[in-house]
């Protein structure tokens, strides 16, 4: 299968894609940071499938179609889409500017509506005429999988443009879920504290406008999780790794 794995420079992204080429995926590793999905796409040729880089900043969605079709082109198909690009800020809620405000919702809600159509328009052309005919099947042509967050599933006092984004994601995957049934399969995944590079810079925003030290807040939400621990970029990957298979 051939998998588009977004974000990919590092933290989820990079794990996602590892995974996927560890399951036997051939993976487009696509991020802003160009240089560092080339990365993330040698260490996945390292485990053994073909995959390749591709640069593209998701706040300019005209670079969309071409991604796709680039995946295409390279590899003749695609299978699988996994939407983990995001990005967050934290700032009190009557210091949001339009700017933050636009932003944000460009790469975390608009990009993820278009990456997901232009996905699943070729996901769709895959599939058999006569499939596509009956209006049902017994599998799955295609999976796309997205990463909310829990700040989706509830207000927070400093994210109020990240928040509603993360929440728009659940909104999007449930719509799209419903458009591409039965043919393709559409989830998405709500992680809590990630130790990533965007949850040190939550962190670091949040230790600022708190005047709590530096840690302190990753610790205190992470105090309320039952495990007592944070989650892992692998523990993402795996979730992936199950929505994307057979099962």
């Amino acid at each position: 299968q051939v998998a588009i794995v977004t974000g990919a420079a590092q933290g989820i992204g990079k794990a996602v894609a590892l995974r996927l080429a560890r399951e036997g995926a051939r993976i487009v590793a696509v991020d802003r940071l160009g240089e560092l999905a080339e990365g993330t796409a040698a260490l996945c040729r390292e485990v053994g499938p073909p995959a390749i880089g591709h640069t593209l900043d998701l706040a300019r969605i005209g670079g969309i179609p071409g991604l796709v079709g680039r995946a295409v082109e390279v590899f003749g198909r695609l299978d699988i889409l996994v939407n983990v690009a995001g990005i967050l800020q934290s700032k009190p809620f009557l210091e949001v500017t339009e700017a933050d405000w636009d932003r944000i919702s460009a790469v975390n809600q608009k990009s993820l509506v278009f990456m997901i159509q232009a996905a699943a328009a070729r996901m769709l052309e895959q599939i058999p005429a006569e499939v596509r005919a009956a209006g049902r099947c017994s599998r799955s042509y295609g999976r796309i999988v997205s990463f909310s967050s829990i700040s989706g599933r509830r207000g927070r006092a400093l994210q109020v443009h990240y928040a509603s984004s993360k929440a728009a994601v659940i909104s999007i995957t449930q719509s799209a879920a419903l458009a591409f049934a039965p043919f393709l399969n559409v989830n998405a995944i709500s992680p809590s504290v990630v130790p990533t590079a965007m949850w040190e810079q939550n962190d670091r925003e949040k230790s600022r406008i708190l005047g709590v030290p530096p840690g302190q807040a990753m610790q205190e939400f992470v105090d309320r999780i039952p495990l007592r621990r944070a989650g892992t970029p692998d523990d993402m990957a795996a979730a992936v790794a199950f929505l994307c298979s057979e099962d």
